[in-house]
């Protein structure tokens, strides 16, 4: 699994130009799933983005993490997040999960994100064209892939 982090102020997702979902200070999570991705890379995951200290304390140093301001998730789907690039210029998504295997994965991750952090994360819907409007806070953009947990 490969996701994107952003620390925003606030994140809404518009399903055909209407508002689907909203969160207020937070993360914006994107996330591709490849065919090899397991429950162990959910878990591992989930663990890793409630966890991560990137929000500011009393002094400005980024030392607490999203459970601990209390903040939201919003978790979107985002297959090109495998895009192989090396030939043409054309990506190619050979590597991302077809939706039979990303659904349930996405599923899980999504419970597994709310289980972690003590409530409810909002989505996005697998598979649908959706725009997200939202504020990058700091800039703060994190890259993780569950394949490089040992690195």
């Amino acid at each position: 699994m490969r996701v994107v982090i952003q620390r925003v102020d606030y994140a809404k997702l518009y399903i055909n130009n209407e508002v689907y979902s909203e969160i207020n200070k937070g993360l914006l999570v994107l996330v591709g799933i490849e065919e090899k991705d397991t429950k162990e890379d959910v878990e591992w995951l989930s663990k890793k983005i409630v966890n991560l200290r990137i929000f500011d304390d009393e002094k400005g140093i980024m030392n607490l993490s999203v459970k601990d301001i209390n903040g939201d998730i919003l978790i979107v789907s985002q297959f090109t997040l495998h895009a192989l690039t090396k030939k043409g210029n054309r990506p190619s998504y050979i590597r991302a999960a077809k939706p039979e295997i990303a659904i349930p994965i996405y599923e899980l991750f999504i419970r597994e994100t709310s289980k972690e952090l003590n409530k409810e994360v909002k989505t996005g819907i697998f598979g649908e064209k959706m725009k997200i409007e939202f504020i990058n806070n700091g800039p703060v953009t994190i890259i993780i892939d569950s394949k490089n947990k040992d690195l």
